[in-house]
Order: C-alpha cells, then sequence, then structure tokens
C-alpha cells in the first residue's frame, strides 16, 4: 500500500528515465535537428501526487483515501510509527464516520479506516495489517475500534460502539470518547443531520481539538443528542451551518443545555471556510488570530498551516482526511464544490490569510504553508491543485 502510494512516485519517475512503456527519452551531445521530437511521459507522477506546496491523496474513493491518509498519519515502517489503535467507521453512515473523527484526537489518536457492512474491503484490511496497532490502554486494550455497522474482525482485540441510528451512534461515540478523556469536553459541535455539506468541516477540527459532534435535524434535537448534551455538562455549544439549515427553534432548544453560539455561512464552501476562520472568543483585530488556550475553532487568519481540500460531493473523504488536521501541518478541511474550479470563497480566503510573504530577510525566514489534496482528478483536478499550490506559496512582501 505505503508503495502504491508514496513509492509510486519515484518509481514513476525512474520509469520516466528509464523509458519504459516504450517511452524514450533520448539524450545526445551533438545538437538536436530543430525538427526533431523527444517523446515526454504521459505521466510521471508530478503534478498530479505532488507540488512544491501540495501532495495529494490520489483515492477513487474515501475506502482508499481512508487507508491512505492513515498510512501517512502513522507510516508504521519504524518503531515508534503505530498506531495505538484504528477506528473502524462505517460507510453506510455518514454521520457515524464524521462524528468518529474525535478518535483520532487525544487520548485515543486512532486513525480511521472504512468499510461496509459485509465484507471489509481489501485495501482496509491490508492497511490495518501495517499498521500493526499495538492496543490501546485507553480503550480497553482494543486494537481496534468498530463503530456502526462494520465486519467483525477475526484475530484482533475490538471494542464496538452502537447505536440504532445516527444520532444515537454519535451520542455513543461522544460517550466513549467522554470516558476515554476521563471528563466531557467543554465544547461541543452541533451539525446537520440534513446535509452532510455542512457537517463534512467538523470532522478535522473534532480529530484535532477532542470537540464531539452531535447530529439535529432543521427542527429537532433528538432524544439521543439532548441526553448526549446533558452528560456533558452544559457545554459551549457551537451550531455548525445557517438558520435556513438548522433552524432558530432548534437553537432555543438547544439553549437548554449550554451556551450556544452559531458559526458558518449560506453556502457549504463558504460555510467552511467560516468555520476555519472562526474563534470564540473572537478575535479583537483581524490579523493575527490565533487559537489561544481556552478558545474554540481554528482561528486561522494568518500563514504558516496546513489546509485541505475536499470534494463536497464525497462526504467520507471529510473523515477519511480527519487525521490529516490532527498531525503533520494540522489545519482545516476546506470544500471545493467543482472538481475544475477553486471556489471563489476559498480562493479569497488564501489571498486574505493564508499568502505568506516575506521581507528582505528573504524566504528562508518566511512561514510556510501545505495542502492536502483528497481523492483522484474526478474529485479535484490538477488545475484546481496547481492554483492552490500558487495561491500558498510565499511571495515578497511589498
Amino acid at each position: 500500500m505505503r508503495r502504491s502510494l508514496f513509492g509510486l512516485l519515484g518509481a514513476c519517475v525512474a520509469c520516466a528515465l528509464a523509458g519504459c512503456g516504450g517511452t524514450t527519452v533520448v539524450f545526445r551531445k551533438e545538437n538536436v535537428p530543430a525538427t526533431a521530437t523527444i517523446q515526454v511521459p504521459a505521466q510521471i507522477g508530478i503534478p498530479d501526487l505532488a507540488t512544491k506546496n501540495t501532495t495529494r491523496v490520489n483515492g477513487s474513493d474515501p475506502i482508499t483515501d481512508a487507508a491512505a491518509v492513515a498510512l501517512a498519519v502513522y507510516p508504521s515502517a519504524a518503531q515508534g510509527t503505530h498506531p495505538p489503535v484504528v477506528t473502524l467507521a462505517p460507510t453506510d453512515d455518514w454521520e457515524a464516520a464524521i462524528a468518529a473523527s474525535v478518535l483520532m484526537a487525544g487520548p485515543v489518536r486512532a486513525p480511521i479506516l472504512l468499510s461496509g457492512p459485509g465484507t471489509l474491503p481489501g485495501i482496509t484490511a491490508r492497511t490495518l495489517q501495517a499498521l500493526a496497532p499495538a492496543g490501546s490502554g485507553v480503550a480497553d486494550g482494543a486494537q481496534v475500534i468498530r463503530v456502526g455497522s462494520v465486519p467483525t474482525l477475526k484475530g484482533w482485540h475490538t471494542i464496538a460502539i452502537h447505536g440504532r441510528d445516527p444520532f444515537t451512534l454519535a451520542a455513543a461515540i461522544n460517550r466513549f470518547r467522554n470516558a476515554a478523556a476521563g471528563t466531557p469536553s467543554p465544547d461541543v459541535v452541533i451539525a446537520s443531520a440534513d446535509d452532510p455539506r455542512y457537517a463534512m468541516p467538523a470532522a478535522g477540527l473534532a480529530a484535532e481539538s477532542g470537540n464531539p459532534i452531535l447530529f439535529v435535524t432543521g427542527s429537532t434535537v433528538p432524544a439521543a443528542t439532548k441526553q448526549a448534551l446533558l452528560s456533558d455538562q452544559r457545554p459551549h455549544i457551537y451550531v455548525l451551518g445557517p438558520t435556513s439549515l438548522i433552524g432558530a427553534s432548534v437553537v432555543s432548544q438547544l439553549k437548554k443545555y449550554g451556551t450556544v453560539n452559531r458559526v458558518g455561512a449560506s453556502d457549504p464552501v463558504a460555510n467552511a471556510v467560516a468555520f476555519a476562520a472562526y474563534r470564540d472568543p473572537p478575535c479583537v483585530n483581524l490579523q493575527p488570530c490565533a487559537h489561544v488556550p481556552g478558545s474554540f475553532g481554528w482561528a486561522l487568519r494568518s500563514p504558516g498551516h496546513g489546509y485541505i481540500l475536499i470534494n463536497d460531493a464525497r462526504t467520507l473523504d471529510a473523515a477519511a482526511a480527519a487525521p490529516l488536521s490532527s498531525s503533520g501541518s494540522f489545519g482545516p478541511e476546506l470544500l471545493t464544490d467543482d472538481p475544475n474550479t477553486l471556489p471563489t470563497a476559498v480562493v479569497n480566503y488564501f489571498l486574505n490569510y493564508a499568502t505568506p510573504g516575506y521581507t528582505a530577510e528573504g524566504p528562508t525566514a518566511a512561514v510556510y504553508n501545505h495542502g492536502w489534496v483528497i481523492g483522484d482528478e474526478s474529485a479535484i483536478s490538477v488545475g484546481v491543485q496547481a492554483e492552490m499550490d500558487n495561491l500558498l506559496e510565499a511571495v515578497p512582501q511589498k
């Protein structure tokens, strides 16, 4: 698996130089006539897999993306690089998969693999073998946390989180998280079960912060969500999405269980951008703005961070990519609604906050960004990746 995703780059470059697949590159000492042509390899891996500021997880589906991300975060090739435990999340319950992202936060630190209810997908099985989790003390020694309707696993020490519907399952994940941490989270994200695109950005923050995700509908707070909020002992509640999605009546109901703030915007792409920039308490100035102890939110309004770009039509990619928000360059999940276009809201966000500038000291004294692109070209084109790369590049300050 690691070779197919990361070794591919070196192999493709070597193939290009060696002339694999009938392609030849000829170097001559003498002058080459102007009419001569040199065959160029059709695919050498760059920029499809990486540019100077971006890396692509090149999966054709979220199951493959989750496997690749898990091995990127836990290469499992040397001592200390294996995860203690792995979460196996369901593909037939997107709410549970997104809610399970919180298990990547400390103290559980479980990357996510995906499966349907039947047979474990081959790539998931191979990746689990490669990860070889040793077992987690905060999960009763389990090597795998099975969430919802996923296959049983022979030969692995597992623990299961059950729920009869997405609301009870998200609440059960919340209880598991609280038991592992030894205390409820002071902050809880409330997302919509009616439109997954607005809930997707919550996965990254949950993985980074340990803030659990619970679900409501546009007009009701389900009983399981109410009970979870009661057990969280009056948390700070953050409603993710506009009033057109989660109505004022829902906010009124939620106020019985803790303080309530709303963050978001009128469309899924702008909603994710607003979530990336949000902080409570609010930043006094637009810049600089940073997360500080006791605050909620990414508060990313300055350069020098990681960013993750996901197609909003591939809901489960939010869960698959969530471990990247909790490691490496860290950073929020942003969305595109068109494989071939970087949305204006994302472009403006990068231009306003992300593009690093350097002074007379030179670029080596600057801060740097890194972007993850999730999915193959059917999800996000190379052109969009190239534009993202350009926007994240350090530039001279004028």
